[in-house]
Parts: C-alpha cells; sequence; structure tokens
C-alpha cells in the first residue's frame, strides 16, 4: 500500500499488466495462447474506463501480439490502418450477419491463402458496437467471420442482448478451436487459459456481490438493487 500525501487516503498498488490491485491480481491464471492468429480488440472508452478488466483485456493477456485501441470512430487511427494495409495480413471483423462467412467456409480459406489472420473485435456493449461499426469506415467494409456452431456464455450473472451473445474473450476462444477444427490454427495451441481466467474472474465477481449484499450496502449502480441475493459460486 502507499499513502497519498495530499488526502491522506491509502491507495491500492495496481499491476501494470491488467490494472487490478496486486492483491486480487488475474495474471496468475493466465498463460499464452499461441495459435497464429493476431486479435485487435477495438474498445469504447467507457469500456476502457468503467472496466478495468473487462473480458477483451483478459483475453489481450492470454494472446501474444494482440493489441487494444481505444475509441469510437477508428476510420483515421493510424495504427489500425497500418496493421489493415499490411499485405502479410488478412483482415476480418469478428461479427454476425448473413454476409458472414465461418472457419469452414472454402470462400474464407482459399481468401486467407498463406497470410496471417487479423481479426478485428469490437470490445464494446452491442447498443455501441453498432455504433463504432458505422462510423469506423475502414472496419465496416472488412469481410465478417463468425462462428458456425452455438455458444452459450457462462457470464450467468450479466445479461445479454440475446442468447447467442457471448464476450469477447468467450469469442476468441470460440473462434480459435473453429479454426483448429478446420487446420487453420495449430492444435498445439491450448485455448484453455481463455477460458480458465474468465471463469476466475466470475468467480470474484460473484464473491464480491455476496459480500455486498451480505453487508447490506448499496451497490454502485441504480440495476444493483435487482440483484439482492446471494448466488451460488460455480465449481465449472
Amino acid at each position: 500500500m502507499e499513502e497519498n500525501k495530499d488526502s491522506g487516503e491509502r491507495i491500492r498498488e495496481l499491476c501494470l499488466k491488467c490494472f487490478r490491485p496486486k492483491s486480487a491480481c488475474y495474471c496468475k491464471y493466465t498463460s499464452p495462447v499461441n495459435c497464429g492468429v493476431k486479435f485487435v480488440f477495438l474498445m469504447h472508452p467507457k469500456e476502457a474506463r468503467k472496466q478495468r478488466t473487462g473480458t477483451g483485456r483478459l483475453a489481450s493477456l492470454c494472446l501474444p501480439e494482440s493489441e487494444i485501441l481505444v475509441g469510437i470512430d477508428f476510420t483515421k487511427n493510424a495504427r489500425l490502418n497500418a496493421l489493415l494495409n499490411d499485405p502479410s495480413y488478412f483482415p476480418v471483423l469478428l461479427y454476425p450477419g448473413e454476409d458472414a462467412v465461418t472457419a469452414k467456409s472454402s470462400e474464407f480459406k482459399l481468401s486467407l491463402g498463406s497470410k496471417k489472420l487479423l481479426v478485428i473485435i469490437i470490445d464494446s456493449t452491442w447498443f455501441c458496437s453498432k455504433k463504432m461499426i458505422r462510423l469506423s469506415t475502414n472496419v465496416n467494409c472488412l469481410p465478417k467471420l463468425s462462428f458456425y456452431g452455438s455458444y452459450k456464455s457462462i457470464f450467468t450473472f450479466k445479461h445479454e442482448p440475446a442468447e447467442y451473445c457471448i464476450s469477447t474473450i468467450e469469442s476468441c476462444y470460440y473462434l480459435i478451436k473453429e479454426l483448429q477444427e478446420n487446420n487453420l490454427s495449430p492444435k498445439s495451441a491450448d485455448p484453455e487459459p481463455l477460458l480458465n481466467v474468465f471463469k476466475e474472474m466470475i468467480k470474484f465477481q460473484l464473491r464480491k456481490e455476496n459480500e455486498r449484499i451480505e453487508s447490506g450496502l448499496p451497490g454502485n449502480h441504480a440495476y444493483d438493487i435487482h440483484y439482492n441475493k446471494i448466488k451460488e459460486i460455480p465449481d465449472f
């Protein structure tokens, strides 16, 4: 702990990788997933500001070469444009839609060829992500990649707009699995660290929520009033 001389308050030391207090750092649950894919997370400023350890940030801890870019309109983002224009990459936007292809698609495999797959992921709420894609003309023109499998999030205490909506870190996990099934990612790469750290985050948040409920303290958000029952901590 360090002393803040101006206010006299004690502030917690933060881990410089996951931005969690060192006493509750998630880094010990992570390990590299060498899947041969470059992931770029386009993070909405609200996500970056409010979610110190959102699932996009957690995913980036496990994915070598991954990058986080913060903004809303990425049309003129120099770093993103450099990546999109790099001839060694085949860039795609991971997003559902009728025009999206999957790892099974022969069209996708042919287009990818010998290039390295560059996966752009919008890390935001579904509402904000639509605005980000609409404004970012360099992103909304990319080929869309989606899943052929149906997956349900284990993020049970967070309400998603639809059952098929899964978290950013789960999206990375299932995409790697489907790429491996189609020989587009080395099968030696173990994607389980992505789910492992996610599960630890879920258990931690549920424990903290239960502690809040037991203490009778109000939550930090208006919707916390609806969360007033002790929840079972999953064993996964």
